[in-house]
């Protein structure tokens, strides 16, 4: 473990001697603030680093993760990272980004208990039984996971719409525009998704706030 943890601080050394020869101004510019444009909503896997698959640098992409990138309406820790990047940080693009090969959404179309996790994976399990007759008319085992994954994604794109932080934002014309993406883990592409939101007009009526 200590070797590990050795080789992470020497990893680290090296990676300032690089970024300092490429800019000796690079960690003096940082250190005057952040200006994101973007916050990624992502899946905590190891796989799937938000910066490095979109080529983005420090300072240029504000994160959230966890399992299986979810967008819950009762989770603090997500919505204080949105109230953040909207209201301070101003992003002007919320992307989510879910990945084919996904642990949570493959857990969610099982019925096996994993622990803890479960209670977060029930969130999960909705999303199936909101487009359970399309899931369960593939019959190809991958081809549905792949498609439960897209869903997901989908899902997660329409809760985020329906946050007040993000419909406020739209109430004061700030411009936000919400995407999803799902990302190859054996490809490395990212695929546009087609779920690309900029107002609550597509919201069910129900969902539109007044403010």
């Amino acid at each position: 473990m200590s070797q590990l943890f050795d080789q992470l601080l020497k990893n680290n050394k090296d990676w300032v001697k690089h970024q300092l020869d490429k800019d000796p101004e690079f960690f003096k510019r940082l250190e005057k603030g952040q200006q994101p444009p973007l916050l990624w909503i992502g899946c905590a896997d190891s796989r799937v680093p938000a910066n490095e698959i979109i080529g983005a640098q420090p300072g240029e992409v504000f994160v959230h993760r966890n399992i299986a990138n979810m967008v819950v309406h009762s989770d603090m820790n997500m919505l204080s990272v949105l109230d953040y990047a909207v209201n301070h940080l101003k992003v002007k693009h919320v992307m989510v980004c879910g990945h084919y090969g996904c642990g949570g959404v493959q857990a969610a179309m099982m019925n096996q208990s994993i622990g803890l996790i479960d209670n977060w994976i029930r969130h999960i399990k909705d999303v199936y039984r909101f487009h359970k007759e399309e899931l369960d008319a593939i019959e190809n085992e991958k081809e549905r996971f792949d498609r439960f994954v897209e869903l997901n994604v989908r899902e997660q794109v329409y809760d985020l719409a329906k946050t007040s932080i993000v419909q406020n934002a739209w109430n004061n014309k700030q411009p936000l525009y919400l995407h999803g993406v799902v990302y190859g883990v054996g490809s490395g592409i990212i695929q546009d998704l087609g779920v690309n939101i900029s107002n609550n007009s597509e919201l069910d009526e129900v969902y539109q706030l007044n403010f």
